[in-house]
């Protein structure tokens, strides 16, 4: 490798691990929002409480997205655009099969996009007027139609209904006779034939998304082809760049700096509900004696190696998992920020802070401005959908030493996302036997979505044009998959459980390894101990607060 090339953090060959396995449940349930279908307005429904997203609403209703359509778009503009900006990690779920399912959707709708196209190329350029007729008169009805007001879609139906019934008239008695006669009766027949071919097409392909959404949903489902990502020689640019802008996603999942947004928490790990803070006065065991001298590093380091321990207990009763403990590094900015930027230089390799860095950060920066360092053990479970994150973090002020404990919870993607595609059905009552119903299979697109589709497959091949017409989704900033969708956990009543249980096993933890350090460096201890088993006490009290929220 030259000494100017950047690193390639791309991660090889890959062997899925069992630990894996605990994030599929999220990561599938938000990957599936790339295969589905209904109207993009729903995703504003799963906004959370630390991220809100939006919509523009479209100038001309034939053009905008649906659901899926809009979510793929905006979810690869955002994360492998060109400049795009920092990116938040995603605690619970992995980010690259999300994004790798966006471009797999992109990739079926594009190919039935291709096909409509040709549709529209054939019969829309030679048969232009009847086109733009038909599409007029599914325009009005859409205009007419609104979202709730039925009244005014029947008044839509019946002028479509009135315009068929003149385009008949007028096809029966032309006042001309000849080519143009003939050519009149074909533009306004044309259509029709060609919207039947374009059914088809829909059809086979909405079955197709659908196959994966459900498959998703259902725990496996087929995998995300993208060969575009792929490069097959070394003039391919745009294969060798998303490949590389996948992994610069991966490395920004992994890296080790948060950020601290005021009353929202830490982006990504959820709100803080809980804080426990042993400080007393270091007090030399032996008066005669001083206090050898030790750095908050030293006990870090020592709860470090605790923490590691927690999923060993004295009984044979499952308990916790193998727990993630990670050095992190919290930068604070505003509540109302919208970027963030990552560390860069020689002490921040892979988006990574360590070394020598980090243990000035947690030696020396604990007071004024500045990044702080904390000590994380994170808990993902129920299968990703619940993030239990406990930060610890010693501080040293004069003749004080403090340590802070810290829980935060990040709960379920939202349940738009675990919904599962349903068939369309219409129930009738029977003409004889009317106290009975008939239950009938419509199919999957309607004429609606049908004309919508056609409409928009020519102005695919130039996105901007076509968000201009019809509106898009804007992804909220700063941006990350697992918190930008997030509810609360404590509506679950076994998730609030597991975040409440997790805290005081971690708690006495940290306290046995900081006292024991504190016992070797010749402290007396007896206040601390004194200290510690008050908290071991308080932390059994069974209610989450806002922590993060300060009332004056």
């Amino acid at each position: 490798m030259a000494a100017g090339d950047a690193f390639d953090f791309s991660p090889g060959a890959q062997i899925p691990l069992s630990g894996a396995s605990g994030q599929t449940a999220a990561t599938q349930a938000l990957a599936s929002a790339a295969y589905r279908d209904g109207p993009v307005d729903e995703l504003l429904k799963a906004n959370s409480d630390w991220a809100t997203s939006e919509v523009k609403p479209p100038r001309v209703s034939l053009f905008e997205p649906n659901l899926g359509e809009a979510f793929s778009r905006a979810l690869q503009l955002r994360v492998l655009g060109g400049g795009r900006k920092p990116l938040i990690q995603s605690f619970g779920l992995d980010p690259q099969p999300v994004v790798e399912h966006c471009l797999a959707a992109s990739r079926i709708r594009k190919q039935r996009d291709a096909r409509l196209t040709l549709i529209m190329a054939v019969f829309g350029l030679l048969f232009l007027p009847g086109v733009l007729i038909w599409l007029g008169g599914f325009q009005l009805r859409r205009m007419l139609a609104g979202a709730q007001n039925k009244r005014t879609g029947a008044l839509g139906m019946a002028l479509l209904t009135v315009l068929a019934v003149a385009a008949v008239v007028f096809l029966v008695k032309l006042p001309f006779s000849g080519f143009w006669a003939f050519y009149v009766r074909a533009m306004l027949i044309a259509p029709l034939i060609g919207g039947a071919w374009a059914k088809v097409i829909c059809e086979r392909t909405a079955k197709d998304l659908r196959d994966r959404w459900s498959g998703l949903l259902a725990g496996g489902g087929v995998g995300a082809k993208i060969p575009e990502a792929v490069p097959r020689n070394p003039g391919e640019t745009a294969a060798e760049q998303l490949r590389q802008s996948l992994e610069r996603l991966t490395a920004e999942q992994h890296s080790n700096v948060v950020f601290y947004a005021g009353p929202k928490g830490i982006l990504g790990m959820g709100t803080r509900w809980g804080s426990w803070q042993l400080a007393e006065e270091l007090v030399p065991a032996d008066p005669e004696k001083d206090i050898n001298p030790f750095r908050s590093w030293d006990v870090i380091r020592a709860v470090h190696d605790q923490l590691r321990l927690l999923e060993r207990g004295p009984l044979h009763t499952g308990g916790f998992p193998t727990p993630d403990v990670k050095h992190w590094v919290v930068s604070p900015i505003g509540e109302g920020a919208k970027a963030v930027s990552r560390p860069e230089g020689t002490e921040a390799g892979a988006y990574q802070i360590g070394g020598a860095e980090l243990q000035k950060i947690c030696n020396e920066q604990q007071f004024g401005s500045g990044d702080r360092h904390y000590l994380g053990v994170q808990f993902v479970l129920w299968d990703g959908q619940l993030v239990i994150t406990l930060l610890i973090t010693v501080t040293v002020l004069h003749k004080t030493l403090r340590i802070e404990v810290t829980g935060h919870a990040l709960g379920p993607v939202h349940p738009l996302f675990l919904g599962t595609p349903s068939p369309r059905t219409k129930t009738t009552s029977k003409t004889i036997k009317f106290w009975e119903t008939r239950t009938r299979q419509l199919p999957i697109v309607h004429a609606r979505e049908v004309v919508r589709l056609a409409a928009r497959a020519p102005l695919t091949y130039y996105p901007p044009l076509l968000e201009y017409w019809g509106g898009k989704l804007v992804l909220p900033e700063p941006f990350g998959l697992r918190h930008a969708w997030a509810d609360k956990p404590w509506r679950h009543r076994f998730m609030a459980d597991d975040a409440l249980r997790a805290t005081t096993p971690v708690l006495r933890v940290v306290h046995q390894a900081a006292l024991r350090v504190l016992s070797e460096n010749g402290v007396n201890t007896e206040r601390f101990g004194n200290r510690a088993s008050f908290l071991s006490g308080a932390v059994q009290d069974p209610t989450p607060r806002q922590a993060d929220v300060y009332n004056a």
